[in-house]
């Protein structure tokens, strides 16, 4: 009696590759295969399952109400089965293999190099892919799978991740060279009342903490002006457009005494965000993220002096 075909975790793989994607072409790149190999992939599966999973047409790729369901199936198959592989390679010591990091355009410009040079030094077996996407799709990806880890602001919304925290970053107001305000020493709170701020998008963390700083000092956030990106909200605020909140590593990096905005701190009060290394509980490689949130402690604090670095967890 010939015996059924059996489903392979290639096939599975595939499909929860286009279940992300909606795209052969791009599934197949993330998968290391051509786009005609994984078409394949995808057919010997509905053959063996007997039902259609993946419709193509003009307005692209989608998948059916039942490949849907099966594609959720097997992201779960598929997690599992590389958990069994970053148990074994966790095993055998030392950071190895291929780490996916997921990252924020607001944070890992400006410590990502630091920290890669120096996870390069210690660990030459190890490749780190690096993606930069913002924090919702950030968390939305590592939920299903795409990243095996990701550095973001703090807190992240689902139960199923792991948090290690890694550090406070101090948030600096900017503010344009001739504004009246950037010619005093100091600022305090009362200075914060009534004065115009800009923020990035709602997309983005940094947002809703700095609607919240302005509630709470009697700051008007400017709706109308959201920047896109911190380097947006730097020109706006050398434009005398209004005020904005920018954080210690990009100040850092990218803020000179020739800068057209000037950076002050906030008197009498510590304002901060906080960041931390995120992974799935289900991931089996938890000590290998561990030690990486080490490394980046120690960066920061060697190099950051401005940075809270936090305590390792026990």
């Amino acid at each position: 009696m010939a015996r059924n075909p059996a489903i392979t975790l290639k096939q599975l793989t595939c499909l929860v590759s286009v279940e992300e994607t909606l795209h052969f072409r791009r599934a197949a790149e993330r998968c290391g295969m051509s786009q005609p190999a994984l078409s394949a992939q995808i057919q010997n599966l509905e053959d063996v399952l007997r039902v259609r999973l993946v419709e193509r047409g003009r307005s692209g790729v989608a998948l059916t109400p039942v490949g849907r369901e099966i594609a959720e199936r097997a992201r779960s198959i598929v997690e599992n089965a590389q958990g069994i592989v970053d148990v074994a390679t966790a095993s055998r010591g030392g950071l190895i293999g291929t780490i996916k990091l997921g990252t924020s355009s607001t944070l890992g410009p400006y410590l990502l190099p630091h920290v890669v040079s120096t996870l390069h030094k210690q660990y030459k077996g190890l490749s780190l892919y690096i993606w930069e996407s913002s924090p919702r799709d950030l968390e939305y990806d590592l939920g299903k799978g795409v990243h095996d880890v990701i550095i973001a602001q703090l807190p992240t919304t689902s139960i199923d991740f792991v948090t290690d925290r890694l550090f406070r970053e101090p948030l600096y107001l900017a503010l344009a060279v001739d504004d009246p305000l950037a010619q005093r020493d100091e600022l305090g709170v009362e200075s914060l009342e009534g004065l115009d701020i800009l923020s990035l998008s709602p997309q983005y963390h940094l947002h809703h903490q700095v609607r919240d700083l302005c509630q709470t000092f009697g700051a008007r956030l400017l709706r109308d002006y959201e920047g896109t990106s911190l380097d947006a909200l730097r020109q706006m605020v050398g434009m005398g457009m209004g005020a904005a909140f920018l954080p210690a590593l990009y100040v850092h990096s990218e803020i000179t005494s020739r800068s057209e905005i000037v950076i002050k701190k906030i008197r009498g009060r510590s304002i901060t965000r906080a960041v931390g290394l995120v992974w799935r509980k289900s991931a089996g490689r938890a000590e290998n993220y561990r030690s990486i949130a080490r490394i980046v402690r120690d960066v920061a604090r060697r190099r950051f002096k401005d940075l809270q670095v936090e305590a390792e967890e026990a």
